[in-house]
């Protein structure tokens, strides 16, 4: 039981990390770079992707087409806000975001953000294995686990972890390629 509750909280955290990683700028266009960025509707915060479609057109441009034009200038101020380095252009209902190339530097900054990101991410995996083995060796202590069994058990949780920052790690190296294509 306990296992499995380690599980599922770090299945959690990478599932909860990924659509974060997605958000960040590379050289391909992604509609996760937008699609949640929070617009100001009618005194509502809401992720563009409620207020728009977004889709991808070949080799370096989104397009969002706004549905409610009272949104659009709102839209286009929450791009402009974002830090993502985008400059909108509106053409009637529809809003283009051409992705310049990014510059040496500003794809270092980015490596540089992922691995912070990453390495955040892995203190937050320890923390769940440190409580983790804590109710581990709680549970010896009161008697419902033998010292067989707590070895196993934090055996488990090592290989969860380690399956963890494997995946973790894999993530890091893909989204380093797509900064430096």
């Amino acid at each position: 039981m306990i296992i499995k509750t380690c599980e599922q909280k770090l299945k959690n955290i990478l599932d909860k990390f990924k659509p974060e990683l997605a958000a960040i700028r590379t050289n391909r266009p992604n509609i996760q770079l937008v699609e949640n960025l929070r617009v100001d509707y009618f005194g509502q915060n809401m992720p563009l992707k409620q207020l728009a479609s977004i889709s991808i057109i070949p080799p370096r441009e989104i397009q969002i087409s706004v549905w409610d034009k009272n949104a659009l200038q709102n839209a286009v101020k929450a791009i402009e806000e974002s830090g993502l380095g985008l400059f909108p252009v509106v053409d009637g209902q529809l809003i283009r975001l051409n992705l310049p190339p990014l510059t040496a530097e500003r794809r270092q900054e980015m490596i540089k953000l992922i691995k912070k990101m990453t390495e955040e991410i892995r203190i937050v995996i320890r923390g769940i294995r440190d409580d983790t083995n804590r109710e581990i060796a709680k549970m010896k202590k009161e008697g419902n686990l033998s010292e067989d069994q707590e070895f196993s058990h934090k055996d488990q949780v090592q290989k969860l972890v380690d399956k963890t920052n494997k995946e973790l790690d894999d993530l890091l190296v893909k989204k380093a390629a797509e900064i430096n294509e």
